[in-house]
């Protein structure tokens, strides 16, 4: 541990003699306080447009970085006491119709005709907050982490409207200072602005950005240089009420219809311009889509993102904390299932080098399951080191309440505690090429004492011809991490990769390259357990289609009994050892088209000598912008010896999405998964009547996926109404 936590400091210095400053402190856009008022309208002719600075003269970053982008983007901002505003003026490329999903926000950035600006508040390289629209005038926002990362379920208030043009689409939006959080008396913001155009398949950015990046890279912002400090956000206090009413019934319990009529909601008031106070009582999550379900042949169980609104700001102070196999706080653990009574948070940041994060969340009881009320506490202090690196020490504790466990042996019993503390270093150099990572992690359970412990780090290179990493993890088989996502405990593990990538002068083909990624599992004992290695040949061409070529080598030898069929019939024996080799091909079609596909085949070998075959595909259409339908598809062919035979697993998702509007969206999707036995409907309407604020209809249907009988349905209608004071 101590050697990884030298190399990574090592870099660090390093990276940060070399690379002094900002890689791109000469790109400086002033902003002046905006001369008179402003309609937000999308034609740009208010007065104060005309005195406000040009950003122009974008950077090509797709399909090569080496020079100026041929479609012109031009941008302005301004502000007053109450708003931030941004205008952009997005010229035609090629002419012809935008390429456009539809005009639900939050949309995917290949796919779209976009324009997007990333906002560094801070000035520190790492967090900020994402504001953009695609051509037809959908939304686009985000709450930014690790220095590059956005995560799209953030949602607050702003407005924006487009204007369509012949030769140009403009954009322009407000957003209210009361939205975004930042240092008081800070002068100068990093900022970058990205333009995807797919006629004409280019991507660009105004701040020059290296390729291999997402334009989203905060290491590579310009300067938003202020001619006096940003206003105060003055009293900043949001109340967001909701009231809800449904009904469902659980059909194979046979219960009768249950009513169901509920009031809660949350607060956020803003204790400094960079640091929240949020607020919850009685949330419900009833809106937040249904997790997409996924055919699990895996021995562990599945991981799924966090979507509820009260989780997300500052969410990677908690949730990034680890790996993704490693996650010692997982918010998904707290609120399914059980109700939340309350809750509260204070997150943000004390200074430009300080970031705090505080939770306390209380649960209720479920009788049904004698569950005890729980109390969930965590805590995280991170401090900034050198540019752009960092240092979090973590604590969480889980506690049962007045809990007492009954000697009756058929009502489950629980933990009366568990507890983790952590410490982690991050490393982010200068110009992002040098990426890592140390931690460490101990858990305090009753009667779970030695090995208890996590130790693990990675350190990447990633240039613009080579992706190197080295990554190495050590789980001790007592670690315990209940309000984590850890599926895997006892083991060790390795992982080298090594990716090599060629840029073509000229031709159909925009890049190409091996890679070759080796994962090895050891137990306590450091004797092997499992290993994949995998060697893959990626072709991107210019259309943005890809192409890849994969063949994989896989050893397991199980450590405890194991079905491979995940569903229900027999298992094979712990200690035995299965070898396998396969092989497929992936292919992604060109985003431009109104119609796009996906194909994935592998074919190769399984447990037990068996078989597989394995055809994934996505098939879209859309109706540009107003709808759009989806139909994801996975069929498993296993054939394995008796007593598993053949197995066929399939999962069927069509899905439809109405958007009449940018604020009225319809939601339907079916799921049939015939290993979880399980066919589900669910149909959503969104009206967000105002910025913030929705109303919900939503209905869910199960169903026995070989009958079609009704396992149970539920209907729920949710108002919600966010009020800024």
């Amino acid at each position: 541990m101590l050697r990884i936590w030298l190399l990574l400091v090592f870099f660090s210095l390093v990276s940060c003699r070399v690379v002094a400053q900002k890689k791109n402190h000469n790109f400086q856009l002033k902003i002046r306080k905006a001369s008179s008022p402003i309609v937000v309208d999308g034609l740009a002719d208010d007065v104060a447009w005309r005195d406000a600075d040009v950003a122009t003269d974008f950077y090509m970053v797709l399909p090569m970085d080496t020079g100026r982008a041929k479609v012109r983007t031009d941008v302005q901002i301004t502000y007053d006491d109450q708003h931030l505003y941004l205008l952009a003026t997005n010229y035609n490329g090629l002419p012809g119709p935008h390429m456009v999903e539809s005009l639900r926000r939050d949309w995917d950035f290949l796919k779209n005709d976009n324009f997007i600006a990333f906002i560094d508040t801070y000035d520190d390289q790492t967090n900020g907050f994402a504001f953009g629209t695609n051509a037809a005038g959908a939304q686009w926002d985000g709450i930014m982490y690790e220095g590059g990362k956005v995560d799209l379920s953030w949602d607050n208030k702003w407005i924006s409207e487009i204007k369509q043009f012949e030769d140009r689409w403009v954009w322009e939006a407000a957003i209210p200072f009361k939205s975004i959080r930042y240092k008081k008396g800070i002068m100068t913001w990093g900022i970058n602005f990205g333009r995807n155009d797919l006629k004409t398949t280019e991507k660009s950015s105004w701040a020059p950005m290296p390729r291999q990046f997402p334009t989203a890279s905060l290491a590579y912002t310009g300067i938003l240089e202020w001619d006096q400090p940003p206003p105060q956000a003055g009293a900043n206090v949001s109340i967001i009420p909701y009231l809800l009413g449904g009904a469902a019934r659980d059909y194979s319990a046979g219960t009768p219809t249950s009513n169901r009529l509920s009031i809660g909601g949350d607060a956020k008031v803003a204790l400094t311009t960079s640091l929240n106070l949020d607020l919850t009582v009685h949330p419900d999550f009833s809106q937040v889509d249904v997790d997409r379900q996924v055919t699990n042949l895996s021995r562990f169980e599945l991981f799924f993102p966090e979507k509820r609104q009260f989780f997300l700001e500052n969410g990677d102070l908690f949730a990034n904390y680890g790996y993704a196999n490693i996650r010692p706080f997982f918010s998904r653990r707290i609120g399914l299932g059980v109700p939340i009574q309350f809750g509260t948070r204070i997150s943000g940041r004390i200074n430009k080098n300080w970031r705090v994060g505080v939770m306390d969340i209380q649960t209720g009881p479920v009788e049904s399951t004698s569950l005890p009320s729980q109390n969930f506490v965590t805590a995280v202090v991170q401090r900034k080191v050198f540019s752009r690196s960092n240092i979090s020490v973590l604590f969480i504790n889980k506690e049962s309440l007045n809990y007492h466990p009954s000697a009756d042996p058929t009502i489950p019993v629980y933990s009366p505690y568990n507890r983790n503390v952590g410490l982690e270093y991050n490393l982010a150099s200068p110009n992002n090429v040098w990426t890592g990572k140390a931690l460490y992690l101990k858990s305090f359970s009753p009667g779970k004492k030695g090995e208890d412990f996590v130790q693990a780090g990675h350190l990447q290179y990633f240039s613009r011809k080579w992706l190197l990493l080295w990554q190495h993890e050590y789980t001790g088989k007592n670690y315990n991490a209940e309000v984590g996502y850890v599926p895997r405990h006892g083991y060790a593990k390795i992982s080298p990769q090594v990716i090599k990538i060629f840029f073509p002068k000229g031709g159909n083909i925009l890049s190409h390259g091996p890679g070759l990624i080796s994962t090895y599992y050891y137990n306590t004992a450091f004797k092997g357990t499992d290993n994949e290695s995998m060697f893959n040949y990626l072709v991107t061409f210019r259309s943005r289609s890809t192409l890849s070529a994969v063949v994989i080598h896989d050893y397991v030898k199980l450590l405890r009994p194991f079905d491979p069929t995940n569903s229900g019939k027999d298992t094979l024996a712990t200690g035995s050892e299965h070898y396998w080799d396969s092989y497929g091909l992936d292919f992604a079609s060109k985003p431009q088209s109104v119609f796009t596909y996906l194909v994935s085949v592998r074919k190769g070998g399984y447990y037990a000598k068996g078989r597989s075959f394995n055809l994934t595909f996505e098939v879209r259409y859309r109706i540009q912008p107003y709808a759009s339908l989806t139909i994801n598809t996975a069929y498993n062919r296993l054939q394995l010896p008796g007593p598993w035979g053949l197995t066929n697993l399939w999962l069927i998702s069509p899905r439809l999405d109405v958007t009449m509007t940018n604020k009225l969206f319809i939601t339907a999707f079916l799921q049939y998964n015939n290993q979880r036995n399980n066919t589900n409907l669910n149909a959503r309407l969104q009206w967000r009547y105002r910025p913030a604020s929705d109303l919900f209809l939503v209905y869910t249907d199960n169903y026995i996926a070989n009958s079609y009988l009704v396992k149970d349905r539920a209907f729920v209608i949710k108002w919600t109404y966010w009020w800024s004071l």
